[in-house]
């Protein structure tokens, strides 16, 4: 996730072995596990400070000797400098303009490997191999390169990596102090799977003698030897097990997310739930598994918007919800009581998502129609997304960088308008909530009834001149962009006057007191039901309502 220099660090805390409490959600959907033939990866990018936005920056060629100054993504830190690319490509947001998207999660991992030597940070990894690739190998190979060549400088991180045709899962580590390079393996997704990574490593066993397969960093084991990381035959040796020894931070936090994933594309498996609570002897969940459906673009929406509904870890059935069944809780996530500590699960949706996206790659079409980018800041549960091609000239103003920052509020800006209604919504969250879905589902369910007719009007424009086709598609999602901008004001302003004071106006605009839930009631009477019980008095006259 990247942030600008005025930003603190994304990624702060850790829990036991090291997932970052923070941070993001990947989905990875091959093309044989979609409905339209579509590779699909989702991206939660999640932190406290960190502002939405559009990221975009247009391909160029390069004289000799140019630099491309490494700067760290999390703090705006310059790091370095590496010699430019010939040509780089055109990237917007996490899709370059071949259709080639990546996506993170970090899951830290050893904590003596989390001390960097070199520049070029997991960020820059991301953007730089958008730059360069034109094909998922291709970015695995820039990125892996640069990380050997000039050092690794982050925790250790799983990249998402996707282009119209394959899948791969990617994750990293550095070599700890004094050392550069870097330890990696990545593995492509079977056609017809699904998989998932939530903040912990999830390669296990891989094939080693299989490159089509899996790639890795040719002193993987023996480094895992030499620290004492692993002991036995090469076959049995497993990244995550090596290098991201699990706690139960990292079932409960991370792991578990990816359970509710697997379990609600896949729900035939019966995938237990053991494993995330850490049972001893529970099975771990596989890398990948194939979905009871094939998947499509909005139901890689719904997936992204979970908060472990209908399951023990259910965020809007204790107490902790309130009156109103409120989906999340504030910070910090775990909590001691008489001595004992406890937890806060941390679902997919969350309340500190700064940009999300689904993506699509589509190899029947050409790389200008064919690569979309569904985008949206703030809550992936309230956000709406909006279709934007990687062949676009410029990001949509609202979404676009330099519109807003993280600082101060603006209204030009898409990640403070969003927020504004979100954080509003969270008081009262049972009943806004209908509202605003009723919203997001007016503009989701349009743009993706549209989306055939979009591509049909851009690929007739791009046989005529492809510089056609992006104008049409840069007008598309400014239009887009806009309209939403309006719409979703006015619904912060009717959710104002619809819920002013506690009340709610009913159909007619007549105020009403709805009575809070019963069994909170009930919880307020078990709290503090003989102060605040009423009382028949000799001699006083009766209460009337």
């Amino acid at each position: 996730m990247r942030i600008r220099s005025v930003l603190s660090v994304l990624l702060a805390g850790l829990f036991s072995a090291g997932p970052a409490l923070e941070a993001c959600t990947n989905l990875l959907v091959t093309k044989g596990a979609s409905k339209d033939g579509s590779t699909m990866i989702t991206y939660a990018a999640d932190s406290h400070t960190l502002y939405g936005e559009l990221y975009f920056k247009r391909g160029m060629r390069h004289l000799p000797g140019e630099v491309r100054d490494i700067t760290e993504w999390d703090t705006g830190k310059l790091l370095g400098h590496i010699p430019e690319a010939p040509v780089t490509y055109t990237r917007v947001g996490n899709m370059n303009e071949f259709q080639v998207v990546i996506g993170e999660t970090t899951f830290g991992g050893r904590k003596e490997l989390q001390v960097p030597s070199g520049i070029v940070d997991y960020g820059s990894l991301i953007y730089i191999g958008l730059e360069r690739a034109r094909t998922a190998r291709e970015a695995i190979q820039v990125m892996t390169t640069l990380a050997e060549t000039y050092g690794y400088a982050s925790e250790g991180e799983s990249f998402s990596i996707g282009d119209p045709n394959e899948a791969w899962i990617l994750e990293m580590i550095a070599k700890g102090k004094g050392q550069t390079g870097a330890l990696w393996v990545a593995y492509k997704l079977p056609d017809g799977t699904i998989s998932a990574h939530a903040n912990q490593s999830r390669i296990r066993q891989f094939p080693q003698n299989d490159p089509k397969t899996a790639l890795f960093s040719k002193d993987l084991i023996a480094f895992a030897r030499e620290k004492g990381y692993f002991k036995g035959e090469d076959r049995d040796f497993s990244f995550a097990e090596a290098y991201a020894p699990l706690s139960f931070g990292a079932l409960r936090f991370c792991e578990a997310r990816v359970w509710s994933l697997f379990r609600r594309a896949a729900p035939s498996q019966n995938l237990s739930i053991d494993y995330v609570k850490g049972v001893k002897g529970a099975k771990p969940m596989p890398l990948f598994i194939k979905p009871d459906q094939k998947l499509d673009v909005r139901d890689a929406m719904q997936l992204m918007r979970d908060h472990f509904e209908g399951t023990e870890f259910d965020l809007s059935k204790d107490v902790g919800a309130g009156p109103y069944k409120l989906p999340y809780r504030w910070r910090p996530m775990t909590w001691k009581v008489d001595g004992q500590e406890y937890l806060h699960e941390r679902a997919i949706s969350t309340q500190q998502t700064g940009f999300s996206f689904v993506s699509q790659s589509r190899s029947w079409l050409p790389d200008v129609v064919g690569g979309v980018l569904w985008f949206g800041v703030d809550d992936t549960y309230t956000t709406v997304y909006v279709p934007i091609s990687c062949g676009v000239r410029e990001a949509p103003r609202a979404f676009a960088e330099g519109t807003g920052t993280f600082n101060e509020f603006n209204w030009d800006s898409a990640f403070w308008t969003f927020n504004f209604v979100s954080n509003y919504t969270y008081t009262r969250w049972s009943d806004m909530i209908v509202d605003v879905q009723k919203v997001q589902r007016e503009f989701e369910g349009g743009f993706l009834a549209d989306q055939a007719e979009v591509d049909r009007t851009a690929l007739d424009l791009y046989k005529q001149n492809p510089a056609l086709a992006r104008d049409y598609l840069t007008q598309y999602a400014a239009k887009n962009t806009a309209q939403l901008m309006t719409r979703w004001k006015k619904l912060g302003e009717f959710l104002i006057w619809k819920y002013l004071d506690g009340n709610v106006r009913n159909e007619k605009g007549e105020v009403t007191h709805p009575k809070a839930p019963e069994d909170w009631l009930r919880c307020i009477v078990k709290d503090h039901g003989d102060v605040i019980k009423m009382k028949k008095i000799e001699g006083l006259a009766p209460d009337e309502e």
